[in-house]
């Protein structure tokens, strides 16, 4: 079996995301005594990537972070190969997934900040191909609008520490009263907090921060960070068995679970 990640091969090493999802999934495959082989593929090496897949030496992908207009998405879409995303595919392309409830975990943040008396609010989203930052954002913004909050600021990021420091930057550049910021994850929650802290912000008082993931960072930074826990290594073995289930001869489910999210208070919002 064969997971593929969906991204440049350095981010397996810079987002403890992908670490906590091999490492779940292959605690599952060793348990049925089923090798593993880990491969990474950005649309531009896509063509390398697609022939080992196809060619019959692997009976089974589970791909994450599948983003739109990907090449080996679409073709593994129409392969034959049994093919199990992990996360909502893009649309228009039907594949069997295990995603989270990364929607209501947007909505969950945003009425925090709300009830917080946040009311300058901006956001460091994910990459806006992929469909589980779309649903965070997206969960965020419905939930202010309600609210009477329109035009919230937005800097996109990849999810890495690099683009966490520029996105707040970018915010407090375009908004220098702003009270609170949401991360759509935690490595660039982390980055906010240390680009507010440079610039004379204390966290909570001037500026709240909720980030996303629950990852084991999340208790180490100060102060710790207030975040939308995804149950990762669920996500991951739930994934991963439905794989194994649709190898087998006893066919393949066409359930799509959607994992609850949480949010966990702390105290940087």
């Amino acid at each position: 079996m064969a997971i593929v990640v969906c991204e440049p091969a350095h981010r397996l090493f810079t987002e403890p995301f992908y670490a906590r999802m091999i490492t779940a999934a292959e605690e599952v495959l060793t348990g049925h005594g089923v090798p593993l082989a880990v491969m990474t593929a950005t649309a531009a090496t896509s063509t390398i990537a697609t022939p080992p897949l196809v060619a019959g030496g692997i009976d089974g992908v589970l791909l994450i972070a599948a983003r739109d207009r990907h090449p080996l998405v679409v073709t593994l879409a129409a392969s034959g190969i049994p093919v199990r995303s992990a996360g909502r595919p893009p649309d228009g392309i039907d594949l069997p997934h295990v995603d989270m409830d990364n929607r209501d975990g947007g909505r969950q943040a945003a009425e925090h900040l709300l009830l917080g008396g946040r009311r300058s609010i901006g956001v460091i989203a994910g990459p806006p191909a992929l469909p589980a930052a779309r649903d965070r954002l997206d969960g965020f913004l419905q939930t202010l609008a309600l609210a009477g909050m329109t035009g919230v600021p937005v800097a996109y990021g990849d999810f890495g520490h690099a683009s966490g420091v520029h996105g707040m930057q970018w915010l407090l550049r375009r908004m220098p009263h702003v009270d609170a910021v949401f991360a759509a994850s935690d490595v660039m929650a982390a980055a906010a907090l240390q680009t507010l802290r440079r610039a004379g912000r204390r966290v909570p008082e001037d500026v709240a921060v909720i980030g996303f993931d629950d990852s084991p960072a999340s208790r180490r930074t100060s102060p710790t960070l207030t975040t939308v826990r995804q149950p990762v290594e669920e996500f991951a073995a739930l994934a991963t068995r439905l794989l194994l289930l649709s190898m087998s001869s006893a066919g393949a489910s066409r359930d799509n679970p959607v994992l609850p999210t949480e949010l966990v208070v702390r105290e940087s919002a």
